[in-house]
């Protein structure tokens, strides 16, 4: 599970189109929006556990090559959009790849139930001294 940016860089492809939104004329003759594409599969930064543990996970992310893509069109600079896409991917493999600890069971103590079972003789008693008495 360590791995760095630069190990999936090795696995990444990029693909730049023209960006819409905010930037001018900018947008109009720069590729600017970057569309990042990674094989988990192919990549060599994960064991066969791990692969198979992210397919799964991220079944819905994938596309119909089997790769998972990412696109950032949000600033108006190509190499900002392209570090966003990166730790996105980051970001999206290192929740994947997290397991969370499993539960113990634990069973209150026995001062804890005594009070509880206390607490609750006290309560039926005050309820009962609320009732009204009747005289025949």
């Amino acid at each position: 599970m360590n791995f760095t940016k630069a190990d999936l860089q090795r696995n990444i492809q990029y693909k730049t189109s023209r960006s819409g939104g905010a930037g001018g004329q900018n947008v109009n003759k720069v590729s600017t929006k970057v569309e990042l594409l990674f094989s988990i599969s192919d990549s060599d930064v994960f064991t066969d556990e791990e692969k198979a543990l992210l397919l799964g996970k991220l079944q819905s992310r994938l596309n119909k090559d089997g790769l998972l893509q990412i696109v950032c069109d949000e600033e108006r600079s190509q190499y900002l959009n392209k570090e966003i896409a990166l730790d996105k991917l980051a970001d999206i493999l290192t929740r994947a790849l997290h397991q969370p600890k499993k539960r113990k069971k634990s069973k209150p103590s026995k001062a804890a139930i005594a009070a509880r079972l206390d607490n609750k003789r006290k309560a039926s008693l005050k309820k009962m001294n609320r009732r009204k008495t009747s005289f025949e």
